[in-house]
């Protein structure tokens, strides 16, 4: 029925069901939590389609729902506070870029599982995360900048800007109001960056059919989140973290 090999094996009904499951928990992760909508959907994903048209997923789909979510959390934005972050943040993600072909990607992946998996279980079990107040905006800078270059080397922009401010104390809103924006710039970044190479016939094709259940997922989330009150919260974060670096270690 189509010529195109590549492009009949992504109509198979296993890799659109492979998509559609890793699009709409990616995006159930980031509506509840605002972040590990990469790390949950391309854990899926990459069982049906190559890396590469993952990676193009993970910003092209983090489009989607970052950009609802961003609209919905424009009112707890504090731009003087959020612009450290991005001003860095840009910076770094080119560098993460060129890292990729420079770096071994399994040793990195190693270590920020490990990490994820022990900080998650530290935050959800301690009776109360340490604060931290010193450094101001550059070592908000330093964090943005951290996170872009995970961002461009692996898609996980969202990481370190959304532990940063699980540490500083924010608010579950405060906190959204700062990495939700971040991962959008960061995933646009990217997405110039990347898109280039893997937007092909077969890449457009799995944006159309991730698209939907993408924007379910995060609608689901969403729901969850408004739902949660900081504890709860903070709750739900620590265990994504662990889930995280959990489904980090199994693609190492």
């Amino acid at each position: 029925m189509f010529s195109d090999p590549a492009l009949a094996a992504v109509l198979t009904l296993k890799t659109l069901t492979i998509v559609w499951l890793g699009g709409f928990l990616g995006g159930m992760a980031t509506g509840a939590a605002g972040f590990a909508y990469g790390v949950v959907a391309t854990s899926i994903w990459l069982h049906a389609i190559s890396p590469l048209h993952a990676a193009m997923l993970v910003v092209s789909g983090g489009l989607i729902i970052q950009s609802s979510l961003v609209f919905k959390m424009r009112r707890a934005m504090d731009w003087p506070r959020l612009a450290p972050f991005l001003i860095a943040g840009l910076a770094g993600v080119p560098i993460g870029v060129w890292l990729v072909v420079k770096t071994d990607q399994s040793a990195m992946r190693l270590g920020v599982a490990v990490f994820l998996v022990v900080y998650g279980l530290y935050a959800m079990f301690a009776p109360r995360l340490p604060h931290v107040s010193g450094g101001g905006k550059a070592a908000d800078a330093g964090i943005g900048f951290l996170g872009g270059v995970m961002g461009g080397l692996a898609g996980l922009s969202g990481l370190a800007p959304a532990i940063w401010t699980q540490l500083r104390g924010w608010p579950k809103d405060v906190a959204r109001g700062i990495y939700q924006p971040f991962i959008l710039v960061a995933h646009i970044a990217a997405l110039l960056l990347i898109g280039i190479v893997a937007l092909d016939r077969v890449g457009v094709v799995l944006f159309l059919a991730a698209a939907p259940a993408i924007a379910l997922g995060g609608w689901a989330g969403w729901m969850i989140y408004g739902k949660l009150d900081e504890r709860r919260f903070q709750q739900m974060f620590a265990g994504l973290l662990v889930v995280s670096g959990l489904l980090l270690l199994v693609r190492v």
